[in-house]
């Protein structure tokens, strides 16, 4: 299960919408949150600019950035470069041509360039309209608020990292700007007469500040595409900002929950009893596995595979081509292990991994260790784990069992409650087709094996390399759960199940009725169905319950990491409890016992210290101090 469940932000009044463009939490923060919505043109450049940093670039998708009309709300069909036009204003530059120039010839510096001009240009624009609506108290606001919501394409992470002291400062001049457009009050009561000359030297700051630098004659070259302030570059100095992902990214939990079902629980077996197991549940939570930007951004096993199930709103855009699927292969996450390929996979499910052999979309790995090691090492970036961090994570997930199927025998025959619908499915699916080689469904999804057969086939569903090429080989898929892991095949390309059996229909010229696609799609469903697959929460069983849960699982390894003297699993486990005790803390039903939740944490770092420190006598008091403290506050906790 994923610890660090992101609390979901509320609507905020005018007010706090200006606090909130200012002091939103820094990219690569691993406490996850809903996104508060983005003006489309900031969107659009901060996505240009992270696409035009991967290798190799897709130019496609930065014109489209541009060009498309903008899908929210308000707009009527309007694009980005519509919203830019008006800019010239108040540049004196045709930010449009300049912009569609830099896409044509494919130039990542003049992107940046013209398209940093054109989005500071934009802040200023509305800044220069809302200052013209000074007579009429509280007119401007929109437009200052518009203006904000412009310059958080530079704010953060960019000037809050990179030039703090600066950062601070435009944070008081956006909020006199905004205490300075006045208020008409309600019906004429309360209200509060503009301030000119306070607007004036609050847009003086602001908008000397992003002429300086972000629209400067000429721009350093720079790689990555960050809108790093231009005046801390021209002075050599060495800038860095932690890593950060594109307006538009989903990296949280998926509502509803999967529910997670491990073997040895429905066998009665306590998962503390289990060190291996609980050692691999936290390395399965833990991002300290990854390498950067992985490990900063907070991006676990279980990001993608909650609870042994699939993320299908998981989305980073220029990575995803659609939510649920990836490219973990390409440039972003591990330059070296790079392939320049547009090869993203749909993220599958976990559950029954034991039973799923060979591993990876196309079956590459035989052995589990072998898919583990990668993922962590060349997918992610991470160092090589030890043997016992590869260990427990594969003892954990081989416990990673099926939801109970409601219509199946153990032979994988459908039972007298499955419907006469899926019942004649059951036949079809059974029925050998000429199309196929003389082959049926069942000759590759065998019922009786899991429906599986272990082997890799090519359908006709890839994107080989030449007309005859041999290399679109996939492994065959399970069929059991399906229903709750769409979209399907291994790229995510057919959203339903009726989709896969019309496709199959079309492909091999099966020759199916539509009764006969019915019945056939009724049948999958039938196979693909699992008990209560999603968690039910309760007053009882809470988010914060459920984490805590894990979280103090994951921590009862110390009994043996402690004896054993293990420096470096232990500070591993320590760095990844602690931390996400804190962030947890957000989701208590009740916020006053955050400091209950802290003070349980702050003992895991006297811990870690001690350990740290080889002082292996006084860790082994705290732990015992600490076993404690988690028994005195655990029965409140909610």
């Amino acid at each position: 299960m994923a610890a660090g469940f992101g609390a979901k932000q509320a609507k905020c009044s005018i007010p706090l919408i200006v606090l909130l463009v200012l002091l939103l939490p820094l990219a690569g923060s691993p406490h996850i949150v809903v996104e508060e919505p983005w003006h489309p043109v900031p969107a659009a450049y901060l996505r240009s600019l992270f696409y035009a940093s991967l290798k190799p670039i897709d130019w496609r998708l930065i014109a489209n950035e541009y060009e498309r009309p903008i899908p929210a709300p308000g707009y009527d069909g309007k694009s980005v470069y519509d919203l830019l036009a008006p800019v010239q204003k108040e540049t004196g530059v045709d930010h449009v041509v300049a912009i569609k120039a830099a896409i044509a010839q494919q130039d990542p510096q003049a992107l940046y360039a013209a398209s940093t001009r054109a989005v500071s240009g934009m802040a200023r624009y509305y800044i220069a309209t809302g200052e013209g609506k000074l007579r009429q108290p509280g007119a401007a606001l929109g437009d200052v608020l518009d203006a904000q919501r412009i310059y958080r394409a530079f704010g953060q992470p960019f000037i809050a990292q990179a030039d703090p002291d600066a950062f601070r400062r435009l944070g008081r001049a956006w909020l006199d700007m905004s205490s300075s457009v006045g208020s008409a009050g309600v019906f004429g009561v309360g209200g509060k007469t503009p301030a000119p000359k306070m607007f004036a030297a609050s847009r003086k700051q602001i908008a000397g500040y992003l002429m300086a630098n972000y629209e400067v004659k000429k721009f350093k070259g720079r790689t990555p595409l960050e809108p790093i302030p231009e005046t801390l570059l021209v002075n050599s100095r060495t800038v860095r900002v932690g890593p950060w992902l594109p307006p538009g990214t989903n990296l949280n939990d998926p509502d509803p929950l999967p529910r997670l079902v491990l073997n040895f629980e429905a066998r009665g077996i306590d998962e503390k009893d289990l060190f291996l197991v609980a050692y691999g549940d936290m390395l399965f939570d833990s991002p300290e596995i990854f390498g950067d930007p992985a490990r900063s951004l907070g991006l676990t096993c279980s990001r993608c595979h909650p609870r042994s199930d699939i993320n299908a709103a998981f989305v980073i855009p220029g990575i995803s081509p659609k939510p649920g699927a990836v490219d973990v292969d390409g440039h972003f996450f591990s330059p070296r292990f790079n392939d320049h390929r547009d090869d993203p996979l749909n993220i599958p499910s976990l559950r029954g991994i034991r039973f799923t052999a060979p591993y990876g979309r196309d079956g590459r790995f035989a052995s589990l260790r072998d898919f583990v090691r990668n993922v962590i090492v060349n997918e992610f970036n991470g160092q090589e784990p030890t043997p016992l961090m590869l260990d427990a994570l594969i003892i954990y997930m081989l416990e990673f069992d099926w939801l109970p199927s409601p219509y199946l025998d153990p032979d994988g025959t459908l039972n007298a409650k499955a419907s006469q619908a899926a019942k004649r499915g059951e036949v079809l699916f059974k029925t050998s087709y000429g199309g196929m080689g003389g082959r049926s469904c069942a000759t590759c999804h065998i019922p009786s094996a899991n429906f599986l057969d272990g082997l890799r086939h090519d359908i006709g569903s890839g994107d080989p390399a030449t007309p005859n090429a041999r290399d679109s080989f996939f492994d065959t898929p399970t069929l059991i759960n399906i229903t709750h892991t769409a979209s399907y095949f291994h790229d995510g390309s057919l959203e339903t199940l009726a989709d896969v059996v019309a496709w199959f229909d079309q492909r091999f010229k099966l020759g199916l009725t539509k009764q006969q696609q019915g019945d056939l799609t009724a049948y999958l469903e039938a196979v693909g169905t699992g008990e209560e697959p999603f968690e039910v929460f309760d007053d009882e069983n809470t988010l914060f319950r459920l984490a805590w849960g894990e979280l103090t699982t994951f921590i009862s390894t110390l009994d043996t990491l402690i004896p054993a003297r293990d420096v470096y699993h232990a500070d591993l486990l320590i760095r990844t409890v602690a931390r996400d005790l804190r962030l947890d803390a957000s989701g208590l039903k009740d916020r006053s016992q955050a400091p209950l939740v802290y003070e349980v944490a702050d003992k895991l770092e006297k811990i870690r210290d001690a350990i740290q420190a080889n002082d292996w006598k006084r860790a082994e008091t705290l732990w015992e101090e600490y076993k404690r403290l988690e028994a005195k506050y655990d029965p409140q906790l909610r």
